[in-house]
């Protein structure tokens, strides 16, 4: 019998676990308020998971667009049981006054190499985790939570659209039509809108629930659909 296959996802298995346990990001998604002249993140590695070199940067869904943020320290090591903090701080760019903006902050954790087990076949999981940065201008019209409440749902034909007039994005945690959920649903950018393919048939209802600055997730918001 060949172990070398069980082996191996035991160990793929054992090692995701600690890699995932052992980078610890201080929140769900990161606000940069518009009067401020930097924001930051924290970065623990707590109880006994190994040493890590962290390296972070931000950067925006336009592969050729370079994002107006930087991130220090771009890369550190930290050890068991340390914690440190990413300050995240603008550039300069032209970046809208009247709405939010959206970026993308990546946090890479690399596990350190152990020299005393260089001639070990060891398998190393790299874990890279993206966070939505999204940038706040000083008085903004509204309140962001209830920017969600404000969504406003149309059909035509097989599309649905969802437009926000708000000045704020609304991260959707879920989104259904008649109680079938739309998997590819994620944010409804302000002052704009997002449109979603329908399955097909008349449909009646729509509701959805946002995600909070903090990660919470709202109370469903109910809309009878209406269209062609």
């Amino acid at each position: 019998m060949n172990l070398y296959p069980i082996s191996l996802a035991m160990m793929l298995v054992i090692f995701t676990h600690t890699a995932w346990a052992g980078i610890v990001i201080g929140g769900t998604r990161v606000i940069y308020p518009g009067d401020k002249k930097e924001t930051s993140v924290s970065i623990r590695n707590p109880g006994d998971s190994g040493v890590y070199l962290v390296q972070s940067w931000v950067d925006m869904d336009a592969p050729d667009s370079k994002a107006p943020f930087i991130v220090t320290p771009p890369l550190f090591r930290i050890n068991s049981d340390e914690e440190n903090i990413l300050r995240i701080v603008r550039t300069g760019g032209q970046l809208p006054e009247d709405r939010e903006s959206v970026y993308w902050l990546n946090v890479k954790a690399i596990p350190a190499m152990d020299s005393s087990k260089a001639d070990t076949n060891v398998l190393h999981i790299v874990v890279k985790s993206r966070l939505k940065l999204f940038y706040r201008p000083a008085g903004l019209e509204g309140r962001v939570d209830t920017a969600y409440q404000q969504l406003q749902a149309s059909r035509s034909g097989n599309r649905l659209t969802l437009t926000n007039p708000s000045a704020y994005y609304v991260s959707l945690f879920s989104l259904k039509v008649d109680g079938q959920e739309i998997k590819e649903a994620d944010m409804v950018p302000p002052k704009g809108s997002a449109t979603y393919t329908l399955a097909g048939g008349k449909v009646t209802t729509v509701s959805w629930q946002a995600i909070s600055d903090y990660g919470a997730i709202s109370q469903p918001e109910n809309r009878n659909l209406s269209g062609e």
